[in-house]
């Protein structure tokens, strides 16, 4: 049998800029380098980017330099779309191959502005898929753990051996979110694709160009004040 050719999933693109010295700083503040399997590379990786990167949606930037992994290290914030970019960077970074992967999501915990200005509950995602002990396996690292205790979410794990994909229920046990339509797995960010989607899905987050409209955190607006 011959072996998979990932050559295309480990080198650096526009986006996945894994060679540039931000990137490479996040890796080694990551600490990823100590680990001694790619299992325990991607998981310290993930924990990095879900908890060392702030999620928020308002105010940032869909321009196409912001969704370079390199201008999330310098941002410190983004949400699915950026956190994905650099987490399928970083682990391309120590020889885990990944690729990114977009889908429709039905979320019920986001705030209620949040949800106005996206239209609704339904959304439009961004995670990860990499390859790890002979198969692929999608993962998220987006929801960090302070924003997950704040909107009644238990914090998305991942051990490096199965998929982490989403919170079907919250802390209560009520429906969280749901996966509508997977429209599969890419190279690097397809940004105009990925813009025009974002465009026809969700055209009220959109204030002058690909800057996202409004201001504030959704740690602000959660139902649990942020200690």
């Amino acid at each position: 049998m011959s072996t998979p050719d990932f050559a295309e999933f480990l080198r650096p693109t526009e986006f996945l800029d894994h060679d540039s010295p931000e990137v490479q700083d996040f890796v080694a503040r990551s600490g990823a380098h100590e680990e001694t399997t790619a299992a325990r590379k991607a998981v310290r990786l993930y924990y990095a980017v879900r908890d060392g990167v702030d999620y928020e949606v308002y105010a940032t930037s869909l321009e196409r330099a912001a969704l370079r992994a390199s201008s999330v290290v310098r941002a410190g914030k983004g949400f699915c779309l950026h956190k994905s970019a650099l987490y399928a960077a970083a682990v391309r970074s120590v020889g885990v191959p990944s690729r990114l992967v977009y889908a429709d999501v039905r979320n019920h915990l986001a705030s209620e502005r949040l949800q106005r200005m996206v239209g609704g509950e339904v959304f439009h995602h961004g995670l990860v898929s990499v390859h790890l002990d002979g198969r692929w396996m999608r993962v998220t690292p987006v929801f960090n753990g302070l924003l997950c205790r704040l909107y009644g979410m238990t914090p998305l794990e991942f051990d490096g051996t199965t998929d982490s994909v989403y919170h079907p229920y919250d802390a209560q046990g009520a429906r969280a979110m749901e996966f509508l339509t997977d429209y599969g797995d890419y190279a690097d960010v397809p940004y105009e694709l990925l813009l025009e989607r974002m465009r026809a899905k969700h055209p009220g987050m959109f204030a002058a160009g690909a800057a996202i409209s409004g201001s504030g955190s959704l740690a602000d607006e959660a139902p649990v004040p942020a200690p």
